[in-house]
């Protein structure tokens, strides 16, 4: 296959902003965002045509070198004139590994079997599909209203995958290294165990916001995508206020959590 020395250019990409060059035989798509929808869907139950060793390595770059996850969405967009992702090989993973973590988080507590089955199905269609469209709409809206300065939209289903790949890290510090240090450390009332507890709070907020701000950063029409870093000195000082207060976040999710399934 022969390629071209210089990006084919599409409409809401301008040539100046890829490194990336296109296949010779290129063409734009024009499938609207129902049709992609469908296809994304449809796939969802054809396991054998995912990519999930490709997924697998996205996990683990968002945690040692998120920019390199980003630059495959501007490599799709090349190849099939879309930021956002057509293969469900990553949404499928991380809702195995949501659903595994809420298993183990749902134990540490002492929750029984029944129990254990609603807080899943809390955590799986509340906090994440629920919570997530939610999050993507508020952040899909705000980027093509207040920060898009180029050409194009930025795709919903983008903002959708910018919000899983922030959701990962904090979902794995929260729900799985904390259970590690749960019993020796994170279940109790002092100052060490609050200090620590809300250190990883911290850590998974700040770590989502970061990845958020590379996700929109990673869009030619977005130029403000700093905008998303902006909350973290907020979120410094609430994290400095819960210790000088002696507030463990662990604790008040853990009797949240429990007044929700019981």
């Amino acid at each position: 296959m022969k390629y071209s020395t210089s990006p084919t250019p599409s409409p809401s990409f301008p040539r100046s902003t890829s490194p990336l060059p296109a296949p010779a035989n290129y063409q734009p798509t024009t499938a609207s965002a129902a049709v992609k929808r469908y296809k994304y869907l449809r796939r969802l139950f054809k396991f054998n045509q995912m990519d999930f060793e490709f997924a697998a390595w996205q996990m683990v770059y968002l945690f040692v070198a998120p920019q390199k996850v980003f630059r495959n969405f501007n490599y799709r967009k090349h190849t099939k004139s879309q930021f956002a992702r057509d293969d469900p090989a990553f949404l499928v993973l991380l809702s195995v590994w949501l659903f595994l973590s809420s298993i183990c988080f749902a134990l540490v507590m002492g929750l029984n079997w029944g129990q254990v089955a609603i807080f899943v199905l809390f955590v799986v269609f509340v906090d994440f599909i629920g919570a997530g469209i939610i999050v993507s709409t508020i952040f899909w809206y705000i980027s093509n209203k207040y920060l898009s300065e180029g050409e194009g939209d930025v795709e919903w289903a983008y903002a959708f995958d910018v919000h899983i790949n922030a959701f990962f890290p904090p979902l794995s510090l929260l729900h799985c290294i904390q259970i590690l240090l749960f019993y020796s450390l994170i279940n109790e009332s002092g100052f060490v165990s609050c200090l620590v507890s809300n250190s990883f709070w911290l850590a998974s907020v700040v770590y989502y916001m970061y990845i958020t701000f590379l996700g929109y950063n990673n869009l030619p029409m977005i130029k403000n995508a700093r905008a998303f870093l902006f909350p973290v000195p907020i979120l410094v000082l609430i994290y400095l206020g819960t210790l000088i207060a002696n507030w463990n976040l662990n604790l008040t999710l853990i009797q949240f959590y429990i007044y929700r399934v019981v």
